[in-house]
């Protein structure tokens, strides 16, 4: 029994260390960092095609298509009209909402496509010279002639000069007429 007044004093010198220690953390602790909320999570957009199937709508199929858009009249309102050729017979001008075969009507003229409704499903037609510079990588063929080099002439010959002296009176000398500009030529380059 003569070391329980040394175990109770030992017992107290920890027990005021151990509160000594967690007050002083308490007091000197640094000021906490505000935290950042998580990211927020990026929506998907909404493929609205693929919504249609599921709802009875009508989907958009790349297909082979026996039209061919040769041109178009875009005009504003309804007043626009398609160069169209079915299935390899000669293009016809038909306007917006008129029937191109049977069952199939022309629904919307845009600058570049048509838009046909084809017993409710609608296709979509690039205009030939568009697709085929898009899809081969050559230019679209020229609405200009075509260029056709000259051939030169052979010079022709002149007759005696006693005939020419004769058959042409003797001219007045003529003063020179300007030529007007040229727009869009510059006579410095």
């Amino acid at each position: 029994m003569k070391r329980l007044p040394l175990l109770v004093t030992v017992l107290a010198v920890v027990l005021l260390s151990a509160s000594l220690a967690y007050w002083a953390l308490q007091l000197f602790k640094p000021a906490q960092r505000p935290l950042a909320p998580p990211p927020a999570a990026l929506a998907m957009p909404l493929n609205l095609d693929a919504a249609k199937a599921l709802f009875g709508g009508q989907i958009t199929v790349a297909a082979a298509s026996i039209y061919q858009l040769k041109g178009v009249v875009a005009a504003q309102g309804s007043d626009s009209a398609a160069i169209i050729s079915v299935d390899g017979q000669p293009a016809l001008a038909l306007g917006q909402g008129r029937e191109v075969a049977p069952g199939v009507t022309i629904k919307e003229v845009h600058p570049k496509y048509i838009v046909l409704s084809e017993a409710g499903a609608l296709k979509r037609i690039e205009l030939a010279s568009d697709a085929a510079a898009g899809s081969a990588g050559t230019p679209a063929p020229s609405l200009l002639a075509p260029v056709v080099p000259v051939q030169p002439q052979p010079a022709p010959v002149a007759p005696p000069a006693q005939n020419a002296a004769q058959n042409n009176p003797p001219r007045a000398a003529s003063t020179p007429v300007p030529i007007a500009p040229v727009p869009g030529f510059d006579r410095l380059q």
